[in-house]
């Protein structure tokens, strides 16, 4: 970007640096339409076609900025790739970074100086973008062989030339089509100015020819003046009016104004009558409107006063009426309490009054004495159950014990 004089702060470099990316963009475009871009990349990838102002500022949505990205670095791939060097076409979903670097990367293989950081590219807008778009195109067109022609300008006529050619071509086509449109009563007073244009062109070149001897007229007069008369009615031209043509509408414009102005001089008397009597019927009614107010003046002091009276008659309901709305709302919470204590003491005297809780004692000790007198009765089949029992291990061991007193001859003898 040194090549371009961006070099320093926005106020060294004048107060048109602010519309130097509008130049970029508009010399990219040009270059990229050269560069045959709408077939090559927009076709390829169904893209929009750029407009003067593309890259220049990004657009508000966000979806829109990375779009705005993704054209960018399209483009940029592509004019890489034009100019001789092979580049990847980069992805939507690829690192941003690493994209501007390498595309950083090949500018400054192309020998163009670079001064600024990749940040700057990755909005995919500014002046940075149509910078380095603008590079790649150059050396694109260069690669291809490109060159620029001195431009060939048109002839300039002067004004008054071409306002008389105009006017003269304006005239004879005016002339002409009035002379097809006009009517076959008229065919005899309007004049052919074709055959008219031929004869005088035939005359001119007669003239031009210079005779060997002094021409000299042997025409009688008398029958020259019969033949004028004769013919004189025919040589009349009628032209019809445009009313397309500037002439008739400053006619117009002119009888317009004479119109309004004489009406103005017929209106301008009643306007002034009318005013007066406005202007008198202001002052009546003023002079009336003092006049009541002098006499409504007491009542209207009275009104004022009831109006004072009845303003602090409200502001006295106000405060009462406040009063009542905390008295109301203490009321509320004491019925609120009473009803409460009401309802605890009518379950205090159903409860008191009420024999279901006797019968349910009185069953409850029912089933009580049965459970005890069914324990009873096994507590008794138990204590027999044992008794059985400990008589039966106490005769066991009664046996046992005669059992080894026996002596052993008598024990030998039994066997």
């Amino acid at each position: 970007m040194a090549d371009d004089g961006r070099r320093g702060d926005e106020d060294e470099r004048g107060p048109g640096a602010a519309y130097q990316a509008f130049i970029l963009m508009e010399s990219l475009l040009q270059k990229l339409k050269m560069l045959n871009y709408e077939d090559e990349v927009l076709n390829k990838h169904n893209m929009k076609n750029l407009s003067r102002h593309y890259f220049v500022s990004s657009p508000y949505l966000e979806s829109n900025s990375g779009e705005q990205f993704y054209m960018f670095t399209i483009i940029a791939a592509w004019l890489i790739n034009t100019a001789g060097r092979p580049f990847t076409e980069p992805q939507e979903y690829d690192e941003p970074n690493a994209t501007v670097s390498n595309i950083l990367a090949e500018l400054r293989a192309f020998g163009v100086k670079v001064d600024f950081p990749p940040s700057k590219l990755k909005s995919g807008s500014g002046e940075h973008v149509c910078f380095v778009l603008n590079r790649l195109a150059e050396v694109a067109l260069k690669r291809k062989g490109f060159t620029y022609k001195r431009p060939v300008y048109p002839k300039e006529t002067t004004e008054e030339e071409s306002v008389m050619e105009d006017d003269a071509e304006l005239t004879l086509s005016r002339v002409e089509e009035e002379m097809i449109e006009e009517p076959d009563e008229e065919e005899e007073n309007v004049m052919d100015l074709e055959a008219l244009k031929l004869r005088t062109t035939q005359t001119e070149t007669d003239a031009s020819s210079k005779p060997d001897e002094i021409l000299e007229s042997t025409v009688d007069a008398a029958e020259w003046n019969l033949e004028v008369e004769r013919v004189l009615p025919q040589l009349k031209v009628t032209i019809r009016t445009d009313n397309k043509d500037w002439r008739i509408h400053v006619d117009q414009m002119h009888q317009h104004r004479d119109g309004i102005k004489s009406s103005l001089k017929e209106t301008k008397s009643y306007l002034d009558k009318l005013q007066e009597d406005i202007g008198k019927t202001l002052e009546k009614v003023s002079s009336r409107e003092k006049y009541i107010n002098n006499q409504l003046e007491s009542l209207i002091q009275e009104y004022r006063g009831a109006q004072a009276k009845l303003s602090e008659a409200k502001e006295r309901y106000q405060q009462a009426s406040g009063g009542v709305t905390e008295r109301t709302r203490a009321l509320a919470e004491i019925s609120e309490e009473l009803e409460k204590v009401k309802q605890e003491t009518e379950e205090k005297g159903s409860s008191m009054s009420d024999g279901a809780p006797v019968v349910r004692i009185r069953q409850s000790l029912t089933k009580l004495k049965q459970e005890i007198v069914q324990m009873d009765v096994r507590i008794g089949v138990v204590e027999h159950t044992l008794l059985q029992a400990k008589l039966r291990e106490k005769s066991n061991m009664t046996r046992d014990m005669h059992a080894t007193n026996i002596p052993e001859p008598a024990a030998g003898a039994f066997l």
